[in-house]
């Protein structure tokens, strides 16, 4: 309860701070790409409910008709403000309006695609589910700081499968198992610490402080992760 109050307020102080920000935002991507400002996309909340998730759009439309779920290096569906604007998170800021209505937090695992949770989620990831999807997490700051290294080749939804969702999910599991109101303090200070860092031009970052206890919990199961799988037809 005490979590939940203090992220509505949070969120809607940073909603009103944000709006000019979302506003010429929005001229530049309409400047850039003909199309809707906002995207919807499906994704899997707590419990396994579906919901709405906002962001603002970074694709161009004539290119949604491609297969994958994943965007990557260099994806030619992303035009440049796009890239920009998803880089320094400023797509990610309508989510604000999913905090509001309960369907998200802002600290919490980042929520995943239907389709990539049935058929690569483990009963490891599935304890992401556990708790509301978030703005933040120590997956998602691992895939904002490595993401690119790891997402390389010809076939970037298996390279995801393969090579970060494993360890983005293993994070997340460990915010999950030790979530509390400081741990989401350091998790927002963390990732506005990329974010800065990121517009002064910083393209290496350590390695997350959860990632020896992920690879742990990885080394359990190693049997289960999606690696050992056939993930072409995701």
């Amino acid at each position: 309860m005490a979590k939940r109050l203090v992220e509505v307020v949070l969120a809607a102080l940073a909603a009103v701070v944000a709006a000019p920000l979302v506003a010429l935002a929005a001229v530049g991507i309409r400047l850039s790409s003909a199309g809707p400002v906002l995207y919807r996309a499906e994704r899997v909340g707590r419990d396994r409910r579906p919901f709405i998730m906002f962001k603002l759009r970074t694709m161009h439309l004539r290119r949604r008709s491609d297969s994958s779920r994943i965007t990557g290096p260099r994806d030619p569906r992303v035009f440049p403000f796009g890239a920009w604007l998803r880089a320094v998170k400023v797509d990610e800021l309508p989510q604000l309006w999913n905090v509001l209505r309960g369907e998200m937090s802002l600290v919490g695992p980042r929520p995943e695609d239907p389709a990539i949770v049935t058929r690569l989620y483990t009963a490891l990831g599935l304890e992401t589910l556990a708790v509301r999807p978030g703005l933040a997490s120590p997956g998602s700051i691992y895939s904002s700081t490595h993401g690119a290294a790891l997402l390389v080749g010809t076939d970037p939804e298996a390279a995801y499968a393969e090579r970060l969702l494993p360890v983005k999910l293993a994070l997340d599991v460990v915010y999950v198992r030790h979530a509390s109101l400081w741990y989401d303090a350091r998790i927002v200070a963390r990732t506005l610490w990329v974010i800065v860092t990121t517009l002064v031009g910083r393209r290496h970052f350590p390695d997350p402080p959860e990632l020896a206890e992920a690879r742990r919990l990885l080394s359990q199961t190693p049997a289960a992760w999606p690696q050992q799988r056939h993930v072409s037809h995701l």
